[in-house]
């Protein structure tokens, strides 16, 4: 069973960037264990998942039966990584993939008077399909959300054929599908496809097939369009949220300008955008719910009732430094095909010297990368022990004083 009140675990999209998220869930399951929490129920009733978070929601979906068990088989894959395992790194499936990609950007209308060159996407990620097919055994699913160890659990996905954005959803009982503007819900059985869909970085990776309506359509990663990342968790239920993002969410006082002389290079300008469409909905939508519960807070008790609004405890994990910089650190274990492919791009050196580290901030499933994200991620979370302790109600001593800088959000 899961613990009450429902508690909704969402994971953001980033990349390589959520090896940040298994870490915080390795902090969560040392602290539950340590307060003496029941650890026969699930910690989240609840779980929702956009890009490669919705990845290690739907693993951690299909354990919840055992939380500790499921983040350490999720902590596992995170702490031994290789590129090799998300997409082809060797020099063959590069050249097939990102250096044809790259020369059709450049002289493509020439090659296409003659050849047939249509390549797909910058990577090719078919062995992160065999890797789901071991990591995310979605047989479990159903006999998760049966036994009523699971509530429900949702990926999201944006469709290029429809410009929707569509959040896919399978739960313990049926739950009215909803509507806003440019978005929608359907419930039904969840497989491989609509992970890789969600995970599917724009340009980045190629776009998956999901049925929809009848009809096939392409779709990409979640976090395009996604206007209201904790909507999900509160439709399905969740009563509390714990978000846990791949981001800064707040950046210090004053501006960081790099003393950088030249143009921009394309690396830039791609970290740029995806930092937009990864990062930005997450702290937008935070902000509208504080706003919303103040003004929840202002109405009479007997205007509270009247609403269909109601608040939730919402509390935001993350990381306290800036990954692109921890990822300027790694830049150079990347494989060598694929930095060779990313110099032409702009990502070059290490450390201080490093240029495009934003964009290589996505692509670096190395374990050197994803272990410090980890580390990261579990020290940031042990330093709001009080908070997450108090927010799941783990030890009546600890749980007394109230949450500190976070809101109470609304349905929208």
């Amino acid at each position: 069973m899961y613990e009450t009140p429902l508690a909704g675990l969402i994971l953001t999209g980033g990349g390589a960037r959520a090896a940040y998220q298994v870490g915080v869930l390795r902090a969560l399951a040392r602290m539950r264990r340590e307060c003496g929490a029941d650890l026969k129920r699930n910690p989240f009733g609840v779980i929702a998942g956009t890009s490669a978070g919705a990845i290690n929601a739907a693993a951690l979906a299909c354990g919840a039966d055992d939380f500790e068990a499921s983040v350490d088989r999720v902590a596992q894959v995170w702490r031994d990584f290789h590129a090799e395992q998300v997409y082809r790194s060797d020099s063959l499936g590069v050249i097939r993939s990102g250096a044809q990609w790259l020369t059709m950007l450049s002289i493509g209308w020439l090659i296409a008077r003659w050849r047939r060159a249509r390549p797909r996407s910058l990577l090719d990620n078919q062995p992160l399909a065999e890797l789901l097919q071991r990591m995310v055994p979605l047989a479990r699913l159903r006999l998760m959300l049966r036994a009523r160890h699971l509530h429900g659990l949702a990926v999201s996905a944006s469709s290029y054929s429809s410009g929707l954005h569509v959040t896919f959803y399978d739960a313990v009982v049926p739950i009215e599908p909803w509507t806003r503007s440019q978005r929608i819900a359907v419930q039904g059985r969840i497989n491989h496809a609509h992970l890789l869909a969600s995970s599917a970085i724009p340009f980045v990776f190629p776009a998956a097939a999901i049925e929809l309506d009848g009809m096939s359509e392409w779709f990409g990663d979640g976090s395009m369009r996604q206007t209201a990342p904790i909507s999900p968790a509160v439709h399905l239920g969740s009563q509390k949220v714990l978000v846990v993002g791949a981001g800064r969410m707040h950046e210090p006082p004053g501006r960081r300008v790099e003393s950088h002389a030249a143009y921009p290079s394309l690396a830039q300008i791609a970290g740029h955008a995806l930092s937009n469409i990864f990062l930005d909905a997450l702290a937008v939508d935070v902000e509208r719910m504080r706003r919303i519960n103040n003004t929840l807070s202002l109405l009479p008790e007997g205007a509270r009732a009247k609403t269909a609004l109601r608040p939730i405890d919402v509390l935001v994990i993350a990381p306290s430094q800036r990954l692109d910089d921890l990822a300027a650190d790694h830049q150079n274990t990347l494989p060598v095909p694929v930095r060779a492919m990313l110099r032409g791009m702009g990502v070059t050196g290490k450390g201080r010297d490093a240029r495009g580290a934003a964009l290589a901030s996505y692509l670096l499933f190395e374990a050197p990368y994803t272990r410090a994200l980890m580390e990261l991620g579990e020290a940031d979370a042990l330093a709001r022990r009080d908070e997450v302790v108090a927010f799941f109600g783990w030890g009546a001593q600890r749980a007394a004083a109230p949450i500190v800088g976070e809101a109470r959000a609304a349905l929208h």
